[in-house]
């Protein structure tokens, strides 16, 4: 099946885009949400996760210690690579899980992940979508959102790589600057999609 990438930075919209999508039909892996289930649900990236960060990771019920495992990587690069190496295959094999429910005659599948290219995903997907927008749109929209500041808000987004960087491996483009319209650039690439998913399932892709 046709896969499709799709990622932003914090504050870009890129969920806002997807459930556009998925008015259209299409059906969206979220991996940031999948990554929160697993943790707590896949046996073997619970194994890991004590073995690195020590048993007290995992409440008594089996809920994770998020406070436990922040204070250790938020600010720990070498900790936070630990943990991505447990938690993002663990994210891919749920992906192929998900996608072995999916229906044959589905045209494409939509994969929103913001960590697309950090995690290297994004060569798993045979095109990805870059959501933008302007950097104070962005602040506002986290603190908004999340009732943090201006200050909080640049922390989470020096964890991301930058547009710019993001942009030399992404191939399609969605402008949510709140003057171009999501809804008819979302439209327009779900056309594209549909004539490449079709050739793609006839091989001529």
């Amino acid at each position: 099946m046709y896969k499709v990438g799709i990622t932003g930075g914090i504050g870009s919209g890129k969920t806002t885009a997807c459930k556009v999508f998925e008015v259209l039909g299409i059906p969206v892996f979220y991996a940031d949400t999948a990554a929160k289930e697993i943790m707590c649900k896949d046996a073997l990236l619970v194994e890991g996760i004590k073995s690195t960060f020590g048993k007290e990771s995992y409440f008594d019920d089996g809920s994770l210690n998020n406070k436990h495992i922040a204070g250790i990587v938020f600010n720990n690069e070498e900790e936070l690579a630990k943990l991505n190496a447990l938690v993002h295959p663990a994210v891919f094999r749920a992906f192929d899980a998900w996608e072995a429910t999916i229906p044959a005659n589905t045209p494409y599948t939509l994969k929103e992940a913001a960590l697309l290219f950090e995690s290297g995903s994004y060569k798993m997907c045979d095109t990805n979508i870059l959501v933008t927008a302007p950097y104070e749109i962005k602040v506002k929209r986290v603190m908004l959102r999340d009732g943090v500041t201006a200050e909080q808000v640049n922390a989470r987004m020096d964890k991301q790589l930058s547009d710019e960087e993001k942009s030399k491996m992404a191939n399609h483009f969605i402008i949510n600057d709140e003057q171009e319209s999501i809804i008819e650039q979302v439209l327009a690439l779900h056309q594209e999609f549909l004539k490449t998913a079709k050739e793609f399932k006839n091989g001529k892709a």
